[in-house]
């Protein structure tokens, strides 16, 4: 399939736009080699690692990318904050894109000069606190290591699809081997959304939904998935618990078998 992709990079394409990893199946693409293809037909490259810069090294020069963004909020920050990348080069040739304080050199009644980027970009009071929430939320990562993080979430994402795989009519998405941390799923007992609302009840928080990505699910035959995500801070265990919870929505939701309470977390 990414021979296919690259059967779509023509010279017309200007941006080439892709996830790092996806946050639907847990695919790790490889950046590198895409970037290099978009870069030979004289595209731009955008890179969303939303789902990565949290959870594995991301190095923007090996990567060879033009542009990288990724959100706060999936690595310990704050909500309404993220961080797009640009190369110095192209953020310098870009003019800006709104006008505020801070982003000038100077004015008058015949031009205005701007500052260099970021600067130029960053018109008006920015987000003080979220920023200030974000640099801690970095810096307690990068003290645990992004490298050992990317292992932990590695070892509890093949856990957790082994143990997906023992529950009665369901079927895992992504990758068997090296994949992101989460792991998307469907069961015949119910759909995504009675899953989660089920699962809620007992301290189980997963993501029920196309999420975002409607065309993939098409494309696997499914109105949405069940998506459960992990990161430094879960264990085994609670993977463990996650399918004592499965188990149980599969007896909750199969008539023949009746409702079967279970314990809840604690």
């Amino acid at each position: 399939e990414i021979e296919q992709l690259f059967s779509l990079l023509t010279p017309e394409v200007k941006l080439f736009a892709f996830t790092h990893i996806s946050n639907s199946l847990g695919t790790i693409n490889p950046v590198a080699e895409l970037c290099h293809k978009a870069h030979a037909i004289g595209a731009l490259t955008l890179v969303d690692a939303a789902q990565s810069a949290g959870h594995m090294p991301v190095d923007v020069r090996e990567l060879g990318c033009d542009f990288l963004a990724f959100s706060g909020h999936k690595m310990c920050g704050p909500t309404g904050i993220g961080v797009l990348y640009g190369r110095a080069e192209i953020l310098d040739s870009m003019p800006p894109w709104h006008g505020g304080g801070e982003m000038i050199v100077s004015v008058t009644l015949e031009r205005s000069m701007f500052k260099k980027a970021p600067h130029r970009f960053e018109a008006g009071t920015p987000s003080i606190g979220d920023a200030i929430g974000l640099a801690a939320a970095i810096d307690y990562i990068e003290q645990i290591g992004r490298a050992a993080i990317f292992e932990h979430d590695l070892q509890l994402a093949r856990y957790a699809a082994e143990r997906l795989r023992e529950l009665p009519g369901t079927r895992v998405f992504g990758p068997t081997e090296e994949r992101g941390a989460l792991v998307g799923f469907v069961m015949d007992a119910a759909h995504p959304h009675d899953l989660t609302t089920f699962a809620d009840q007992y301290g189980l928080a997963m993501r029920g939904g196309h999420h975002c990505n409607q065309p993939l699910m098409r494309r696997f035959g499914v109105s949405g998935t069940t998506r459960a995500s992990f990161y430094f801070y879960n264990t085994m265990e609670e993977i463990d618990r996650m399918i004592e919870i499965l188990h149980a929505a599969v007896r909750f939701f199969s008539p023949k078998d009746g409702r079967s309470p279970v314990r809840p977390l604690s």
